[in-house]
This record gives C-alpha cells, structure tokens and sequence, in this order.
C-alpha cells in the first residue's frame, strides 16, 4: 500500500495529445475477443449513419480540447477494415475540419485480412491512413480455426504483401501459447513474419477473459506454465534476433519507429476515444478526466445528439499513482521520473516509499532519473504493480 499525499501544485503542462476511434462492427465475434464488438447484420453496416455520429462525438470534445494539437489517430474496433474506404475518407477529412491535426500525425487502422481488398486497402491508404495494423494472429490454418478467425494464412500473406506497398509502416498482430500450440509452430509464426518484411510486431500470449467464450469455456491443449514460459521466451529471442528492439511488454520494432499511438498511452499522455464504449483521458490544469462512450451501437447512435451517450468522471487522486505506474512501466525504457509530478500533477512522495521498496527488491533500476522495471520487475510486473495500489 502507498502513502498518499495531497496534489501537488497541479499540472504544470498538458501532455501530448491523441484520438482513438472506434469503429464497433466485426464479421464474426472471436471467441477470445473481450473488446466493445458487435457481430454486423445480414442488412449491412449503418456507415453513413455511424460516420455522422463520429463527428458530432469529437464536436462534443471540442471545448475539452481547445488550442491543443491532436498527434495521432487510431482506427480500432471491431473490424474497421469491413468500412468503405470513402467511410474512412469521409471521417478522416471530417476530423480534419474540426481539429489541428499534426502534418505529420499517424493514422493508423486496425484491418482484418479476412477483409482484404486490394482496391478497398489502396482507398484506406488514399484517405490518409499512413500505418496498418493487421490482426493475424498466426499463419497456420488449425489455430486460425481455434482462434475463430474469418481469414486463412494466405489472406494473411497477401495483405502483409499489399500492406508492404501501399502502407509506410504496418503492424502484425500474433498471439502465441494457443491451443495445441508447439514452440516450434509459435516460432514459425514470428519467422513468417519476419520474412514478409514486417517492421513492427506486436507478439501476444492467448489470455483468457471472463466475458468471453473462451473464458466461459476454455479450449483443451493449452501449454502449461513451463511450456508457456519457453514459448515466450523463443518468440521474443527469435524476433530480437532478427534485429527487433522490444520497447513495450508486447511490442516490438526493427526500424526504430514505435507506434507513436499507443506509446502516449503508455507515457500517461491524453486521448479523446469517440465512437460506441470508446474511452478518453483529458487533463486540465487542477484535474484528470475519464470519458466513457455507451457499449452498444444503436444505444451510442440514439445518445450522441444531445451527449447523453458519454460520460465524464474526474480521477480521484488516490487513483493516480497506480494508473500512471500500470501504463509507463509496461516500457521497456520506461519514462523519465520527472513524468509523474508532470502528468498526474501528485507530488513524487506520493510514491517514494513504493519506488524504494520495489527498488530494493530488485524490481525498479537504481537510477532515479527513471521509473523503470529490472528484468526481474519486468517479469514479475503484476506483483510490482501491486505496491502502488
């Protein structure tokens, strides 16, 4: 348990800002899959509709944001890609109009390969989306199947393929530790990606949420902790082999260039989140605030005219230390120290005693320039994370 201490003198500087938009709508819902999804209708997607929706959401931010400059855009859902690309260029142009948006900002869009399109793709990149990220998960047909995944691995080539030319950079999804899994298969999975040129992987070991089907019944063959531990550990050393520089707990990059996106959400930065469940952080002067969008579609489209459909609430103080310290140590690297007074606006004795415990303990590095986690820490990091509940 930490000592908690009053604010300190309040933030001295907004941090960077972003925007998350959700698009809800997927083929089919993967059984491992706990986010905001919606399976689409035989009638088809309600685009137009949706896109208005949008726009009018982020109208409801403007006054939260006011003379701040919006660094980067992510496209999330659901399955964004089952969208038109005139959809895409059509909210794109919108947010444009509304916002001050960096010159050289990145956009990325979650797709699906399942949903590929050379046509459709080649809009996406036209529209302005500058950076794919393709949820692949593996390229073997068996686990494709276990994982309830639409595509098939030669889908899943042919998008890497057009992404490599229509995209400056693009990231692929993998999970590891599936069903029936061998460490060779996971292995084989990360080489294939790296064979096709991927210069960002996100690697992620199969968790099984409660809300979920998988989580209401698990799938049989899954690897045991020793197993799991050697699977991890030769997905990471094949992709730091081939030149990757792994700089979060799951994401890893061969050209050094992160994604700009999720690493402010990491460095506790601000974001907007429009669209059905989505999310936001904004920060003011003497408080931080979460926003929250309805869950489902229909609801959302009803609520969002008259702002019904969102919800504010201020972060309580005593709340700050642990969610600043469960984003920034998921870093590799880090943040320097000077972030904690900066962007919770708390006083750093709010977590001195947490920061000297986990330091002795072999969990944080030494240096106190940094909030940074030991390898040790690294592995052990929900137990690190406890002590600054």
């Amino acid at each position: 348990m930490i000592e908690f201490h009053p604010l300190g003198s309040g933030l001295t500087a907004l941090p960077p800002l972003s925007l998350y938009v959700h698009l809800p709508w997927c083929v089919q819902k993967c059984p491992y899959c706990d986010f905001n999804s919606h399976q689409s209708s035989s009638d088809g997607l309600p685009e137009d509709a949706y896109i208005n929706a949008l726009l009018q959401d982020l109208e409801h931010e403007l006054p939260h944001m006011w003379g701040r400059a919006v660094e980067t855009i992510f496209i999330g859902g659901g399955t964004p890609s089952l969208f038109q690309a005139a959809s895409i260029d059509k909210l794109l142009a919108g947010i444009r109009a509304r916002v001050r948006l960096l010159p050289n900002a990145e956009i990325t869009m979650e797709a699906n390969p399942g949903t590929f399109e050379q046509e459709r793709f080649a809009g996406f990149a036209q529209a302005g989306v500058n950076r794919l990220s393709l949820g692949v998960q593996s390229f073997q047909p068996e686990h494709l199947h276990a994982l309830g995944r639409i595509h098939d691995d030669k889908q899943a080539i042919a998008a890497i393929e057009a992404a490599c030319k229509l995209f400056p950079r693009f990231n692929v999804d993998l999970m590891y530790a599936l069903p029936n899994q061998s460490l060779e298969q996971a292995v084989r999975d990360v080489q294939t990606a790296i064979d096709l040129g991927a210069p960002h992987v996100s690697a992620y070991q199969l968790t099984l949420e409660p809300n979920t089907a998988f989580g209401h019944t698990p799938p049989k063959n899954l690897p045991d902790d020793d197993a799991l531990i050697d699977i991890e550990e030769a997905v990471h050393a094949t992709l730091l082999q081939a030149g990757f520089t792994r700089y979060e707990t799951s994401a890893f990059n061969r050209d050094g260039l992160p994604c700009r996106h999720n690493v402010n959400y990491w460095q506790f930065g601000d974001y907007i989140g429009i669209g059905a469940g989505a999310h936001g952080k904004i920060s003011y002067h003497d408080k931080i605030e979460r926003t929250v969008r309805v869950r489902h579609p229909k609801d959302y489209l009803a609520g969002i005219q008259d702002g019904s459909a969102i919800k504010r609430e201020r972060v309580a103080p005593e709340a700050l230390p642990f969610e600043f310290m469960l984003n920034a140590l998921r870093l590799i690297d880090g943040v320097p120290s000077y972030f904690y007074n900066e962007r919770t606006g708390l006083n750093f004795g709010t977590i001195a005693h947490a920061v000297k415990n986990a330091t002795e303990h072999g969990l944080l590095d030494k240096n106190p320039t940094r909030l940074q986690t030991t390898p040790l820490g690294q592995r052990f990091l929900n137990d690190l994370l406890q002590l600054f509940l």
